[in-house]
């Protein structure tokens, strides 16, 4: 299967969406900070303030920013964009969506939306401990588009 992001001469160009229809595509991703259960527990009385709603914010405007950091990405009239969080035992869990109406997919701004959560996660953190790991960004589903449905087995 050729890569749809090049042009016939081998060069970088973005995909020409143009032809096609706008529908409804949403898309959902995964990131997982891992971190000790004392950086856990000191989250309610971070100096810097609430790390998670921070980083929902932050993933919320990074979802919006997509296009601006990826190259080759299309800047979409994002519907929603959501920053959700699983605090466990040897970390925290983020699951970010983002839904569209238009002529391209939104899981780059789901992938996007979750690193950045995680990122800012980390900046609120690492004063406690250097050692914290940003792991699993993944796509978990999209919806929507020429390809169809995916969900994660």
């Amino acid at each position: 299967m050729p890569l749809s992001h090049y042009n016939s001469d081998g060069e970088a160009a973005m995909v020409d969406v143009s032809e096609k229809a706008a529908s409804k595509r949403t898309a959902a991703a995964h990131a997982f900070v891992a971190m000790s259960a004392e950086v856990l527990a000191a989250l309610p009385s971070n100096k810097k303030g609430d790390p998670l709603q921070v980083a929902r914010v932050a993933g919320i405007m990074a979802a919006k920013k997509t296009a601006d950091l990826i190259p080759l990405c299309h800047p979409l009239p994002l519907s929603h964009v959501g920053v959700e969080f699983s605090v466990e035992s040897d970390g925290i869990r983020i699951t970010a969506t983002a839904a569209t109406s238009a002529q391209t997919g939104v899981e780059m701004e789901a992938l996007t939306a979750a690193a950045v959560a995680a990122l800012t996660i980390y900046d609120m953190t690492k004063a406690m401990d250097k050692g914290i790991a940003i792991r699993e960004i993944f796509l978990l589903s999209k919806t929507g588009g020429k390809a169809g449905d995916f969900v994660r087995a």
